[in-house]
């Protein structure tokens, strides 16, 4: 048993040091490109006896945010607020729509989503413009220029991605831990509703971590702004299967070596949302509890 747990608590780096090689090929270019355009930043504002503030404020903003995200963006502030005024606004109006019984957890679900795109978008991006007001926002990743001439290497992720998903499903933790809305086998309209919120949030995530930390980043740390990010990106992943937490400092490294060299976020939000729905049917598929009706019985 013990040595069991070695292999798995180990298994992580022998793939990180076989993948490692085909990104380094892959990106090489995009990373020597930033480190370049860092250096000269650099050199600029030295001469120019300036400070440059970015990563100071990046870097504290985002280790704000995401720790109100974990303290007040989960299930206990809709429990103490938001579910008592839902059966208050039900228990009033006699013809109301909302079936809390019935939709409960997929409410819940809904203000982990919100929480996530406020967190991730609605504060972080007017605050570092009101900072920075000279930086457009266009440049965090939200340009669509390139994105189809780039489109190659998102199929290129998911040739790499897909092979490690059909290992991490092979783990006895993953089955019961997908998706995390588990009224989603009911209907196929609760799966609908649950992977609106689900890729709705993956949007705000990638807005956050791929676009404005790396849009604001690069001209400061170079390419150290993909593995600076990383770092985060991966402790959120804390708490789901730990191939998955492991699979999230790859996924990074990639993701955020896309947006870099495409400018965008688009590709990357693709491939994680890919990802996603079929992490999601293949639990369904494993557990044999796939929708077989449209609608929820009742």
């Amino acid at each position: 048993m013990l040595g069991t747990t070695y292999q798995r608590a180990l298994l992580p780096i022998p793939i990180i040091v076989a993948i490692g090689p085909i990104i380094w090929l892959v990106f090489r270019k995009t990373w020597r490109d930033l480190d370049i355009e860092a250096q000269i930043h650099r050199t600029i504002m030295l001469e120019r006896g300036e400070f440059d503030f970015r990563p100071a404020v990046m870097l504290v903003m985002a280790a704000i945010i995401l720790t109100m995200q974990d303290y007040y963006g989960g299930r206990s502030v809709y429990d103490d607020l938001i579910r008592p005024w839902l059966m208050n606004y039900e228990l009033s109006h006699e013809h109301s729509r909302i079936k809390l019984m019935k939709y409960d957890e997929l409410y819940s679900y809904a203000w982990w989503g919100f929480a996530r795109i406020a967190g991730y978008v609605l504060i972080p991006f007017p605050i570092y413009k009101l900072i920075f007001r000279h930086d457009r926002l266009l440049d965090m990743g939200l340009r669509t220029r390139g994105f189809i001439t780039h489109a190659w290497i998102y199929f290129l992720c998911l040739f790499i991605v897909l092979p490690a998903l059909w290992l991490v499903s092979r783990q006895p933790d993953f089955g019961s831990y997908y998706p995390f809305y588990k009224g989603a086998s009911r209907s196929y309209f609760d799966l609908l509703l649950w992977e609106a919120v689900y890729f709705s949030q993956f949007l705000g995530l990638e807005l956050f971590f791929r676009g404005l930390w790396l849009g604001a980043l690069r001209r400061s740390l170079g390419s150290g702004a993909i593995f600076s990010m990383c770092v985060p990106y991966c402790m959120i992943h804390f708490g789901k299967p730990y191939l998955e937490a492991n699979g999230a400092i790859i996924a990074g490294i990639v993701l955020g070596s896309l947006s870099m060299r495409t400018k965008s976020i688009y590709a990357g939000f693709l491939v994680h949302v890919t990802v996603a729905l079929a992490m999601d049917l293949v639990a369904l598929s494993h557990r044999g509890v796939l929708p077989r009706v449209f609608w929820p019985p009742g």
